[in-house]
């Protein structure tokens, strides 16, 4: 053994002659300290790591046997349909790479989500993170992104009349609109160059981008350190050999943790996709098992769930404003909802970061922020009507408010001091 060991040892060396590995493995593992008060709300940072490994690998099995063409075969079925149906029924274990994929797509969104509400209730977005909330924020935009282009490419039905709403969109905004759902387009409607222009964007140039802000996302964040649920500064007290009193080493402590989420997430994500990948239509909607066809329009036409309350603040918006219309704002209107959270960090004037110092005001923003987001995503999910419309508008203004009046409540609120050291 002795030899080997000496051997492996040798190995080693001469990597780390030529490649850090051996200094990474300590920066950003066993000598990266990490606060010792993380909680349940840690796990969805690994757990993004994971599922976006998960799509990664069914995204290039899958890529081997999708075509991506929009004609019709001897069947008078797309190419494109009916090579899912050829994954799904032919390929050996294609029908369970297809539904890890589809599953992944929502359980991605899920584990961001919840990702992102933790940084908020524990203002991981605050001096000096946020550089690393930025990230996040633009790891968010190109997710949206990829599933859009994503979404095309089934070519079923709701494939296809979502990306003709979704695309003619773009056709509202002034002067460079037109052009702009074109160039998306590839042709005048959605049609063959849509669908290898989405395919391009959906393996290579989007997964390209996420993957290098996914690594400058993590840089950032050891470069800083950890946030914890105290919201205190570990690195400001160390002791004699410059280790933090309150940090602990991510390996083993952390990455043996993890492994726990790791595997409650993959029980609950097996059982999904083995009983019920479809999710009661969320996950896949009916509609998407019937090839597209631009002669039959559905009854009703919504995004999938995770854009559903985006969209349904682009419906709220209904009237036109300084000579545009309405279709213009509501786009607006989309667009500054997400883009709204990357504004954070400037906006919270709070002397507190966690939540578990701060007073009722945050709190009870919060709180209306949560309800006005899941009543918009349910009704992102249904058909129009003057009511929904009006709660739709309640809600988006409930919505906006939560950050525009951030710097006036935070600023008010009555807040605990934050303790010196974390607690327990």
């Amino acid at each position: 053994m002795s030899k080997v060991n000496a051997l492996l040892q040798d190995t080693l060396d001469w990597v780390d002659a030529r490649f850090p590995l051996t200094a990474n493995w300590k920066a950003h593992l066993s000598e990266y300290y990490a606060p010792k008060n993380f909680n349940f709300w840690y796990f969805f940072g690994s757990l993004a790591i994971l599922v976006l490994v998960i799509q990664i690998v069914t995204g290039i099995f899958l890529v081997m046997h999708f075509k991506p063409d929009a004609s019709l075969n001897a069947s008078g079925v797309p190419v494109a349909f009916a090579s899912v149906e050829y994954i799904m029924r032919d390929v050996p274990w294609g029908w369970l790479i297809r539904y890890m994929h589809s599953t992944g797509a929502s359980a991605f969104f899920i584990v961001v989500y919840m990702h992102m509400f933790r940084g908020l209730i524990y203002g991981s977005y605050r001096k000096p993170r946020e550089l690393i909330w930025i990230f996040g924020m633009m790891i968010f935009l190109c997710l949206m992104a990829e599933a859009f282009f994503g979404y095309l490419l089934p070519w079923g039905q709701m494939s296809y009349w979502g990306a003709q709403v979704i695309v003619n969109l773009f056709s509202a905004i002034p002067f460079i609109g037109p052009d702009l759902s074109l160039w998306l387009r590839g042709d005048f409607v959605v049609g063959d160059s849509t669908l290898n222009r989405f395919f391009s964007f959906h393996v290579i140039a989007v997964p390209l981008v996420l993957l290098g802000l996914v690594a400058a996302h993590i840089i950032a964040l050891h470069e800083v350190g950890s946030n914890n649920p105290d919201g205190v500064e570990i690195k400001k007290k160390k002791d004699a050999n410059g280790i933090p009193l309150d940090g602990i080493p991510f390996h083993p402590y952390y990455s043996v943790k993890d492994i726990v989420g790791v595997v409650v997430f993959l029980m609950v994500f097996s059982v999904i996709v083995f009983f019920m990948p479809e999710f009661g239509g969320y996950f896949l909607e009916y509609n998407n098992f019937f090839p597209a066809d631009p002669l039959v329009t559905p009854p009703h036409i919504a995004p999938v769930w995770y854009f559903t309350p985006y969209y349904s603040i682009l419906r709220a918006v209904t009237y036109p404003l300084f000579g545009l219309d309405a279709k213009f704002w509501g786009v607006v209107a989309m667009g500054a909802s997400t883009v709204i959270i990357a504004f954070l960090p400037w906006l919270d004037r709070s002397p507190v970061k966690s939540i578990r110092y701060r007073g009722p005001l945050f709190k009870g923003f919060l709180v209306a922020f949560l309800i006005s987001f899941f009543i918009l995503g349910y009704l992102g999910m249904l058909g129009p009507t003057p009511g929904r419309t009006l709660v739709s508008q309640i809600c988006s203004v409930i919505y906006f408010a939560f950050f525009l009046l951030m710097p006036i409540y935070t600023s008010l609120d009555k807040c605990q001091p934050e303790p010196d050291r974390v607690t327990k």
